[in-house]
């Protein structure tokens, strides 16, 4: 069973299952992570939902892309975590299951498409205290030990 971070689910409430893929982009001692503005401004782990028909791997370079605007290379697997939250852009209850990779920026090629994101360059023991979510700080201080 995978770790779960944040609130607990709902009892009675139906959550459908959204598998992500998400980055520890890690360069030069710095970690890159997105900031998305809405629907409430929050540090992330640049990732996001696999597509139908998408690996995880395939979802992961094509979010990091969006969210930041880098290409990256050699993504590790490091583990996986739950979550249950409501997502308001897509007006749905989720259990998300979180895949997180270690992935290295290799070239920026634009400023990130995604709307209402921005990309940054911390820390890594500064981002642990700026990142929204629970699993992906959990993932960042284990890295950094």
């Amino acid at each position: 069973m995978n770790p779960r971070f944040g609130t607990p689910p709902e009892r009675g409430r139906r959550y459908i299952r959204r598998p992500g893929a998400y980055a520890v982009l890690w360069r030069d001692g710095q970690i890159l992570v997105t900031h998305q503005a809405a629907p409430q401004p929050e540090f992330q782990l640049p990732g996001g939902g696999v597509e139908a028909g998408e690996s995880p791997i395939q979802a992961l370079h094509r979010e990091v892309f969006e969210e930041t605007g880098w290409r990256i290379a050699a993504p590790r697997r490091l583990g996986t975590f739950r979550r249950f939250t409501f997502m308001p852009e897509y007006d749905l209850w989720a259990e998300k299951l979180c895949m997180i990779y270690l992935a290295f920026p290799v070239r920026r090629l634009s400023a990130p498409t995604e709307p209402g994101h921005s990309a940054h360059w911390l820390d890594p023991r500064e981002a642990v205290g700026l990142l929204g979510n629970p699993g992906d700080a959990a993932f960042v201080r284990g890295l950094i030990g």
